[in-house]
C-alpha cells in the first residue's frame, strides 16, 4: 500500500523535529532532516497499524473481509 503524508520539519538547536499534521501524535526527530523524516515515517506506520488493529477488534467474526484499493 502506498500512502503520502505531509512531513513538517523544523530545526531545534542541534536536532531536527518532524511532525505530520494529518496524523495526530506522529512525531520524529533526528540529527539530520532526513533522519527526522525517516523517524516520522516509522511513527506514522506504527500509529496507523495500531489504529487498524483497534478498529478491527470490534468486527464480528462472520463478517466478510475484503481489500479495497484507494489511489
Amino acid at each position: 500500500m502506498h500512502n503520502e503524508f505531509t512531513a513538517m520539519i523544523e530545526k531545534d538547536g542541534d536536532w531536527f523535529i518532524a511532525y505530520c499534521p494529518e496524523i495526530s501524535g506522529a512525531n520524529g526527530q533526528g540529527r539530520t532532516a532526513e533522519e527526522a523524516k525517516s523517524n516520522l515515517g516509522e511513527a506514522i506506520a506504527l500509529i496507523l497499524e495500531d489504529r487498524r488493529q483497534d478498529l478491527l477488534r470490534g468486527i464480528p467474526a462472520d463478517a466478510l473481509r475484503e481489500v479495497v484499493t484507494v489511489e
